[in-house]
């Protein structure tokens, strides 16, 4: 089995058009073509990963950051990154990073927070822009049921809870073709005018070659008409955090004694008592203080997340409970995510959960 089989794979959980525009994802190292001898599941790769894979006869690591992140102008060697890299490439090793892709799933690192916090009644705390695409084309209004059907089954006209939804306008379209058209209605030469549907129809960008696929499959012209714009639409069920309900409102300090051993960290830094029971909170994985308008503007009791800083817990203006976890402790049980996720469809080889803790930062 190839790699490229197990990348599609973790595609359909976090599709790469989710991530953010700053991020750098998908394979990082290595070829796609390479046959896999067993995958490591990490949340970040540092050298000591890359012993591990080698260790453990893994040709593939799938990890949560990017060692790449910033451009890479030289490999010399010089610093943790470029030596990732060189010993990766060295013991033919590729890396796989899904990162803020897997931010913005359904499936993702907020929803596995929610899960080990017990959420319930969860929702995406902020809906990702730009993943809802419009399809605007033009066909024979004849052939005009043929093609939204196909168009429907791959995907296209799926919004919110509703799905097969496009709008369609009827009018009459002009074309000649040159000497060397072969036109499948009307003759080369001459003008023609034909009865034709337009058809308006949204599509999440993930399916976008999918989708042109069977336009062109489907639609009778030899010339297909078509444009492509993003929409403004967000999209419920994609996007940064999530928020939802604890089984049972927690005093404050109790809720926060709750996360310090449900989230298995050694500090938690908070903002300050608001003398408010705890029972609607709000979480994202990683650098969260840019989310914490969002928080509160969603009715949230508490918001849990990492890297505030000092000025940040202002923002908490003793209406909402902030709670600093630290990032690798907000992010760690993502790779128990993935490690379930492939091991469900993967059994022909190994799928193993790193040993090695990367969280730089201790406490005392």
């Amino acid at each position: 089995m190839k790699i490229k089989e197990v990348t599609n794979y973790l595609e359909k959980l976090a599709p790469l058009q989710y991530a953010e525009d700053f991020d750098n994802v998908g394979l990082l190292v290595g070829s796609y073509d390479s046959e896999i001898s067993g995958v490591l599941v990490t949340l970040d790769t540092l050298e000591e990963t890359v012993d591990e894979a080698i260790e453990k006869n893994c040709n593939l690591i799938v990890s949560f950051h990017p060692i790449i992140f910033g451009g890479l102008k030289k490999l010399n060697g010089n610093n943790y990154v470029e030596h990732v890299v060189l010993k990766a490439i060295k013991n033919d090793i590729a890396i796989y990073a899904t990162h803020t892709a897997l931010d913005n799933s359904n499936y993702g690192v907020s929803a596995k927070m929610c899960e080990v916090l017990g959420l319930t009644n969860n929702k995406i705390l902020i809906p990702k822009k730009g993943i809802i695409k419009k399809l605007t084309t033009y066909v024979p209004t004849e052939n005009a049921i043929t093609l939204r059907e196909a168009l429907f089954k791959v995907g296209a006209g799926n919004i919110g809870n509703y799905d097969n939804c496009s709008f369609n306008i009827e009018g009459n379209g002009t074309y000649r073709g040159n000497e060397n058209s072969n036109p499948v209605i009307g003759e080369k030469g001459v003008l023609h005018t034909e009865k034709e549907t337009q058809i308006s129809i949204i599509f999440e960008s993930k399916n976008e070659n999918t989708i042109l696929k069977a336009l062109h499959e489907n639609h009778p012209y030899e010339e297909v008409a078509y444009e492509i714009v993003e929409t403004e639409n967000i999209h419920q069920n994609i996007g940064m955090g999530m928020i939802g309900e604890l089984p049972t409102e927690m005093e404050e300090k109790d809720f926060l004694l709750f996360l310090k051993q449900t989230m298995k960290t050694d500090c938690v830094r908070h903002s300050n008592f608001i003398d408010k029971k705890i029972k609607k909170v709000a979480v994202l994985g990683g650098s969260g203080s840019f989310a914490i308008s969002n928080a509160k503007k969603a009715g949230a009791d508490a918001y849990v997340s990492a890297d505030f800083k000092y000025h940040e817990f202002f923002k908490a203006e003793n209406s909402i409970l902030l709670a600093d976890i630290g990032h690798y402790e907000s992010e760690q049980f993502t790779k128990n995510l993935l490690v379930d996720y492939l091991t469900k469809k993967f059994t022909n080889f190994a799928i193993i959960l790193s040993e090695k803790s990367t969280n730089p930062i201790y406490y005392i």
